[in-house]
């Protein structure tokens, strides 16, 4: 079933959804370090990453990944899966939740509010799931601009953690 807010589609994603997601990825990059910052995702981009290849692959086969379109063009993505990465230093919910493993939006249509329809999307999913934890985590680096994002969207700070130099934060929306 399709979802469509403020002339947003949001549709299912799948494999053949992974080359466009990777360009996404790669154009923040390339936006991030015009901005100065390369210690969130880097400066090379995603596709040229093996291992970054192969975990949007994997986002879209194994878990739930939606595809944001605005008249009929990709223009944003989100992946929801039922915990955290094992790969990161997170402590698993102890009750059923739902778990936000990458959001991001073309940059040539920022301020349209596409990371907002989908993050709403996730909720309406997860709540329909019958669960009410959404969660997130993202770098906390910079000035923080990220997590506000999160704030501004209905999370609540929880968790601060490092992977590695990468500061992270854990961010929960209550869903009832």
């Amino acid at each position: 079933m399709d979802d469509i807010t403020g002339g947003i589609r949001i549709r299912p994603g799948g494999l053949a959804d992974a080359p466009i997601i990777l360009d996404m990825l790669d154009s923040a990059v390339a936006w991030m370090n015009s901005r100065g910052n390369t210690e969130q995702w880097g400066t090379t981009p995603h596709s040229q990453q093996p291992d970054r290849v192969a975990r949007v692959e994997r986002y879209t086969t194994a878990n739930t990944p939606f595809i944001a379109e605005l008249h009929g063009t990709p223009v944003g993505a989100l992946v929801l899966d039922s915990g955290p990465s094992p790969q990161m230093p997170i402590v698993p919910a102890e009750e059923p939740e739902r778990y936000v493993r990458l959001l991001v939006s073309d940059r040539r249509y920022a301020g349209l509010g596409i990371g907002a329809a989908l993050l709403d999307h996730a909720a309406e999913k997860t709540r329909r799931a019958g669960v009410e934890l959404l969660r997130v985590d993202c770098w906390a680096g910079g000035g923080g601009e990220l997590v506000a994002f999160y704030e501004r969207n209905g999370f609540t700070p929880t968790d601060r953690f490092l992977s590695g130099t990468w500061p992270g934060q854990v961010l929960a929306r209550r869903l009832r």
